[in-house]
């Protein structure tokens, strides 16, 4: 298991659980209280969320930070 954060990960997992919830990008942002542009960035890997996103983005979605940010399978 290498040391470097993976951000492909985290965008595949939370672009993954966004359809699943069949909700948008604007959306998600506009009920978390996040910038539109990064919730796409993120699911791009342009940017790296902050610990407060993830935290806001498992909580929203009933996943752990680990979950999201490719550490666990579940």
């Amino acid at each position: 298991m290498g040391m470097e954060y993976d951000r492909k990960i985290f965008g595949e997992r939370l672009r993954a659980l966004r359809r699943e919830r069949e909700i948008g990008q604007n959306e998600l942002a506009g009920a978390l209280g996040l910038s539109n542009a990064s919730v796409s960035y993120w699911e791009t890997g342009k940017q790296i969320p902050s610990a407060e996103a993830v935290y806001k983005l498992a909580r929203f979605f009933g996943v752990t930070a680990d979950y999201l940010l490719g550490l666990s399978d579940y």
